[in-house]
């Protein structure tokens, strides 16, 4: 008997996705879009962010699709907010940080909150709430247009609003979001480009970048795909760039190798060998480099390229991710090991994350696992914790919404 094949654990499962969600019903602002929120589920002031309405928006699609009543109008919320309050009408896309007058704070345009559009959009087409089919398609069309460089078989990063001017970053955690939302896209149209894009990434990025450096994945690159291994040397707990490698990535990226493998078989396609071998050691690296290294539980942040931790503080996400991870393999392996570090992580994010009195999780642990705010203040969102609730009750393909929308939940 393991936990992953166990009925009364995907109960309890289900129990902490629904205490989640009641946590995250008041992020929705009456301006429009959704808000991060505090440790006890209040809007923190500040403006409207596209990422994390999208991701908002996700989550009470998938809500929706779970049967849970009153999530429907907080997804047409977030659509409405993508139809009005971030759409740029001039020039395209959508503004990254919009003030509740409607002013963009933040006017440029990125493929990390422009991923998030497309998985947003994808769920609520899921979910068939209204506009949602157009509003995906538009996404899809400016991610192919602005954002895919077919050349490398990546996306770029990011433009000024009329995109015109292109950054001469490149960054592994915008096309790693990108993998994610090509593969809802896939899951809910069924249009095989959208996975074979995916696993145009999958294949420079895993079977590539992170292969050829001890499968600690290099973040940060130049125009030219490049890796700067000494970026943000100096500010190396940033929250979306930080230095060296980002130890909840490896466990991220593994878990979305798995849905590709599953989602090219289920096309009859005979997917390639590295992408089981080369998500298991991803996996290891992990356990290996970012599990309990200093003494005390919980994964490090990030390492340095031996291997070394740099950012000591332990993110919610990052044990999201770990569960999730874990929870792929044991379905695409059958082996204990990861049904044993599936249990140890949800043991460790009982004890240490979940709140049950403010709800939620809290963000951000130090060294000694308790509250800590160097990166994150508050409890911004749900998207990683309301996923590692439903991953281990769903097959690897489709991925999560189309799934609920199939009636695949466990």
């Amino acid at each position: 008997m393991t936990w992953l094949t166990t009925p009364a654990h995907a109960r309890w499962l289900e129990t902490e996705t629904d205490r989640l969600l009641a946590f995250g019903r008041a992020s929705a602002a009456p301006t429009g879009g959704f808000l991060r929120l505090d440790d006890v589920g209040r809007p923190l002031p500040g403006p409207a962010e596209l990422w994390i309405t999208c991701r908002m928006t996700h989550v009470y699609a998938l809500a929706h699709l779970l049967g849970r009543p009153g999530a429907a109008p907080l997804v047409d919320h977030g659509l409405a907010a993508l139809d009005g309050l971030f759409r740029d009408a001039e020039h395209g896309g959508w503004f990254a940080e919009v003030e509740a007058d409607g002013t963009p704070r933040d006017d440029s345009k990125a493929a990390y909150p422009h991923a998030f559009v497309v998985l947003a959009a994808s769920s609520a087409a899921a979910a068939r709430r209204p506009g949602a089919d157009a509003l995906l398609r538009e996404a899809l069309a400016v991610s192919e247009q602005r954002f895919w460089d077919d050349e490398a078989g990546m996306a770029v990063e990011s433009w000024d609003r009329t995109f015109t001017t292109l950054d001469g970053y490149r960054g592994v955690n915008a096309n790693m979001h990108t993998v994610e939302a090509y593969l809802a896209a896939h899951g809910v149209t069924g249009e095989r480009v959208w996975l074979d894009r995916a696993v145009r990434i999958l294949t420079r990025v895993v079977d590539g970048f992170a292969k050829d450096n001890a499968w600690r994945i290099p973040e940060h690159f130049d125009a030219h795909w490049v890796a700067d291994l000494e970026y943000n040397a100096d500010a190396p707990a940033h929250p979306f760039r930080p230095y060296g490698a980002t130890i909840g990535h490896w466990l991220e990226w593994a878990r979305l190798t798995l849905h590709a493998r599953a989602a090219l078989t289920a096309a009859g396609d005979v997917a390639p060998t590295w992408m089981l071998d080369d998500a298991v050691a991803l996996f290891d690296a992990a356990v290996r480099e970012g599990w309990s290294v200093d003494g005390a539980p919980g994964f490090v942040y990030t390492v340095d390229w031996s291997g070394q931790p740099v950012v000591r503080e332990r993110m919610h996400w990052v044990a999201a991710e770990g569960i999730a991870a874990a929870a792929t393999l044991y379905a695409a392996t059958g082996e204990q090991r990861f049904d044993d570090w599936y249990a140890t992580w949800w043991d460790y994010t009982e004890h240490y994350l979940i709140d049950p009195e403010g709800g939620s999780w809290w963000h951000e642990l130090g060294t000694d696992n308790t509250v800590s705010r160097t990166v994150w203040e508050g409890k911004a969102d749900l998207y990683h914790a309301v996923q590692a609730t439903l991953v281990p009750r769903l097959p690897l393909t489709p991925v999560i919404a189309p799934a609920l929308a199939a009636g695949l939940l466990d």
